[in-house]
């Protein structure tokens, strides 16, 4: 591994620092460096460094799986600080991109602030909910981002973009497609004080008179029931996105498979649960060596302990092909994999 970063970041950075508990499906890893942004000062200490050397932004760790050695520097985002205010219409909140993102769900459904309640339990910082354009249960963070700052790496200057500017797709976004160019260090939400609850998925279907406080619960109950907690089994929640197919190609499926669950999507598109895709095909329960595929959520591949990143690639892999080949339908990894120099692609 490398050993060029600059000598005056030795007070605060480790060399070959180990990786494996920062990321919560736990394969073992190292980079060459490693240190933690508490403040835009100590961003903007090393902000010069992040152009040159291959660096990568790490919050909780819940949606990146490191399949090798990281040749560069690990920055720790640790930026912390909530502001609200409100007028007539809104509350208006100005939230640090080191937040913890379920506990200002939790923050918000305690002091009356509604919208978030159908993305509780989420993991990972609030500054990561952008870049991926979080949703659940009919959902999406984009509904409720106000605008986006941070630090631009080539300029040294601090940006701002707003909604439109951060192009959001599902499960994607500017911020995503331009990895590396960025740090995000805040973000600002507009929840409307006339939010109207989402209860149309799942679980939440189910519910009589839903009120915000009832759909979280439900949300957090749902969750803790289909996904494993990663401090007892190594996981990164869901691995693939929904795919989403043009309405010819599902109404051809749904005559080869009749119980073909989906939901509607813009443009006139069709989502369609990957976890269904891959319970079909027999995955539920397997493993490649100590990496699995949950016995009860497909959607999930876990590490039993010894998990080594061949066998989740294998996997992994196998799992994309299989689909593809059945239900000539393509799966995306919505978990991010980080190899020697960057995102590794399956």
């Amino acid at each position: 591994m490398g050993n060029n970063w600059p000598t005056h970041f030795t007070e605060v950075i480790d060399t070959v620092h180990p990786l494996t508990s920062l990321h919560t499906f736990g394969l073992e890893a190292y980079s060459d460096y490693f240190t933690t942004i508490d403040s835009l000062d100590s961003l903007l200490e090393i902000a010069s460094s992040l152009s040159e050397k291959p660096y990568l932004l790490l919050g909780d760790g819940s949606n990146t799986i490191f399949v090798d050695d990281f040749e560069g520097m690990i920055v720790k985002n640790a930026l912390k600080g909530i502001h609200i205010s409100e007028d007539d219409d809104y509350f208006h909140l100005n939230v640090a991109s080191g937040e913890n993102w379920h506990d200002l769900v939790c923050l918000c459904t305690e002091k009356g602030i509604y919208g978030f309640e159908n993305l509780a339990l989420i993991p990972g910082t609030v500054g990561a909910s952008p870049i991926q354009n979080i949703g659940a249960y009919g959902v999406e963070i984009e509904k409720f981002v106000h605008s986006v700052e941070f630090l631009d790496i080539t300029t040294q200057m601090m940006g701002y973009f707003n909604k439109k500017e951060c192009e959001f797709a599902y499960r994607d976004s500017r911020f995503k497609r331009e990895p590396g160019k960025r740090v995000i260090t805040s973000v600002n939400f507009a929840m409307p004080k006339n939010n109207l609850l989402v209860t149309s998925y799942g679980p939440l279907a189910e519910l009589n008179n839903p009120n915000p406080r009832s759909v979280f619960d439900a949300v957090i109950a749902a969750r803790n029931t289909k996904l494993p907690d990663p401090h007892v089994l190594g996981n990164a929640g869901s691995f693939f996105k929904n795919p989403t197919i043009g309405r010819l190609t599902f109404e051809e499926l749904k005559l080869r498979f009749p119980e073909l669950p989906h939901y509607n999507a813009p443009e006139g598109k069709v989502k369609i649960p990957a976890a269904w895709l891959i319970d079909q095909l027999g995955f539920k329960g397997s493993r490649v060596g100590d990496i699995g595929c949950h016995e009860h959520q497909a959607l999930v591949l876990v590490n039993h302990g010894g998990g080594k990143a061949e066998d989740l690639l294998r996997l992994a892999r196998d799992i994309k092909s299989h689909v593809l080949a059945t239900f000539g339908i393509k799966l995306e990894n919505e978990v991010r994999l980080m190899g020697k120099q960057g995102k590794v692609d399956l």
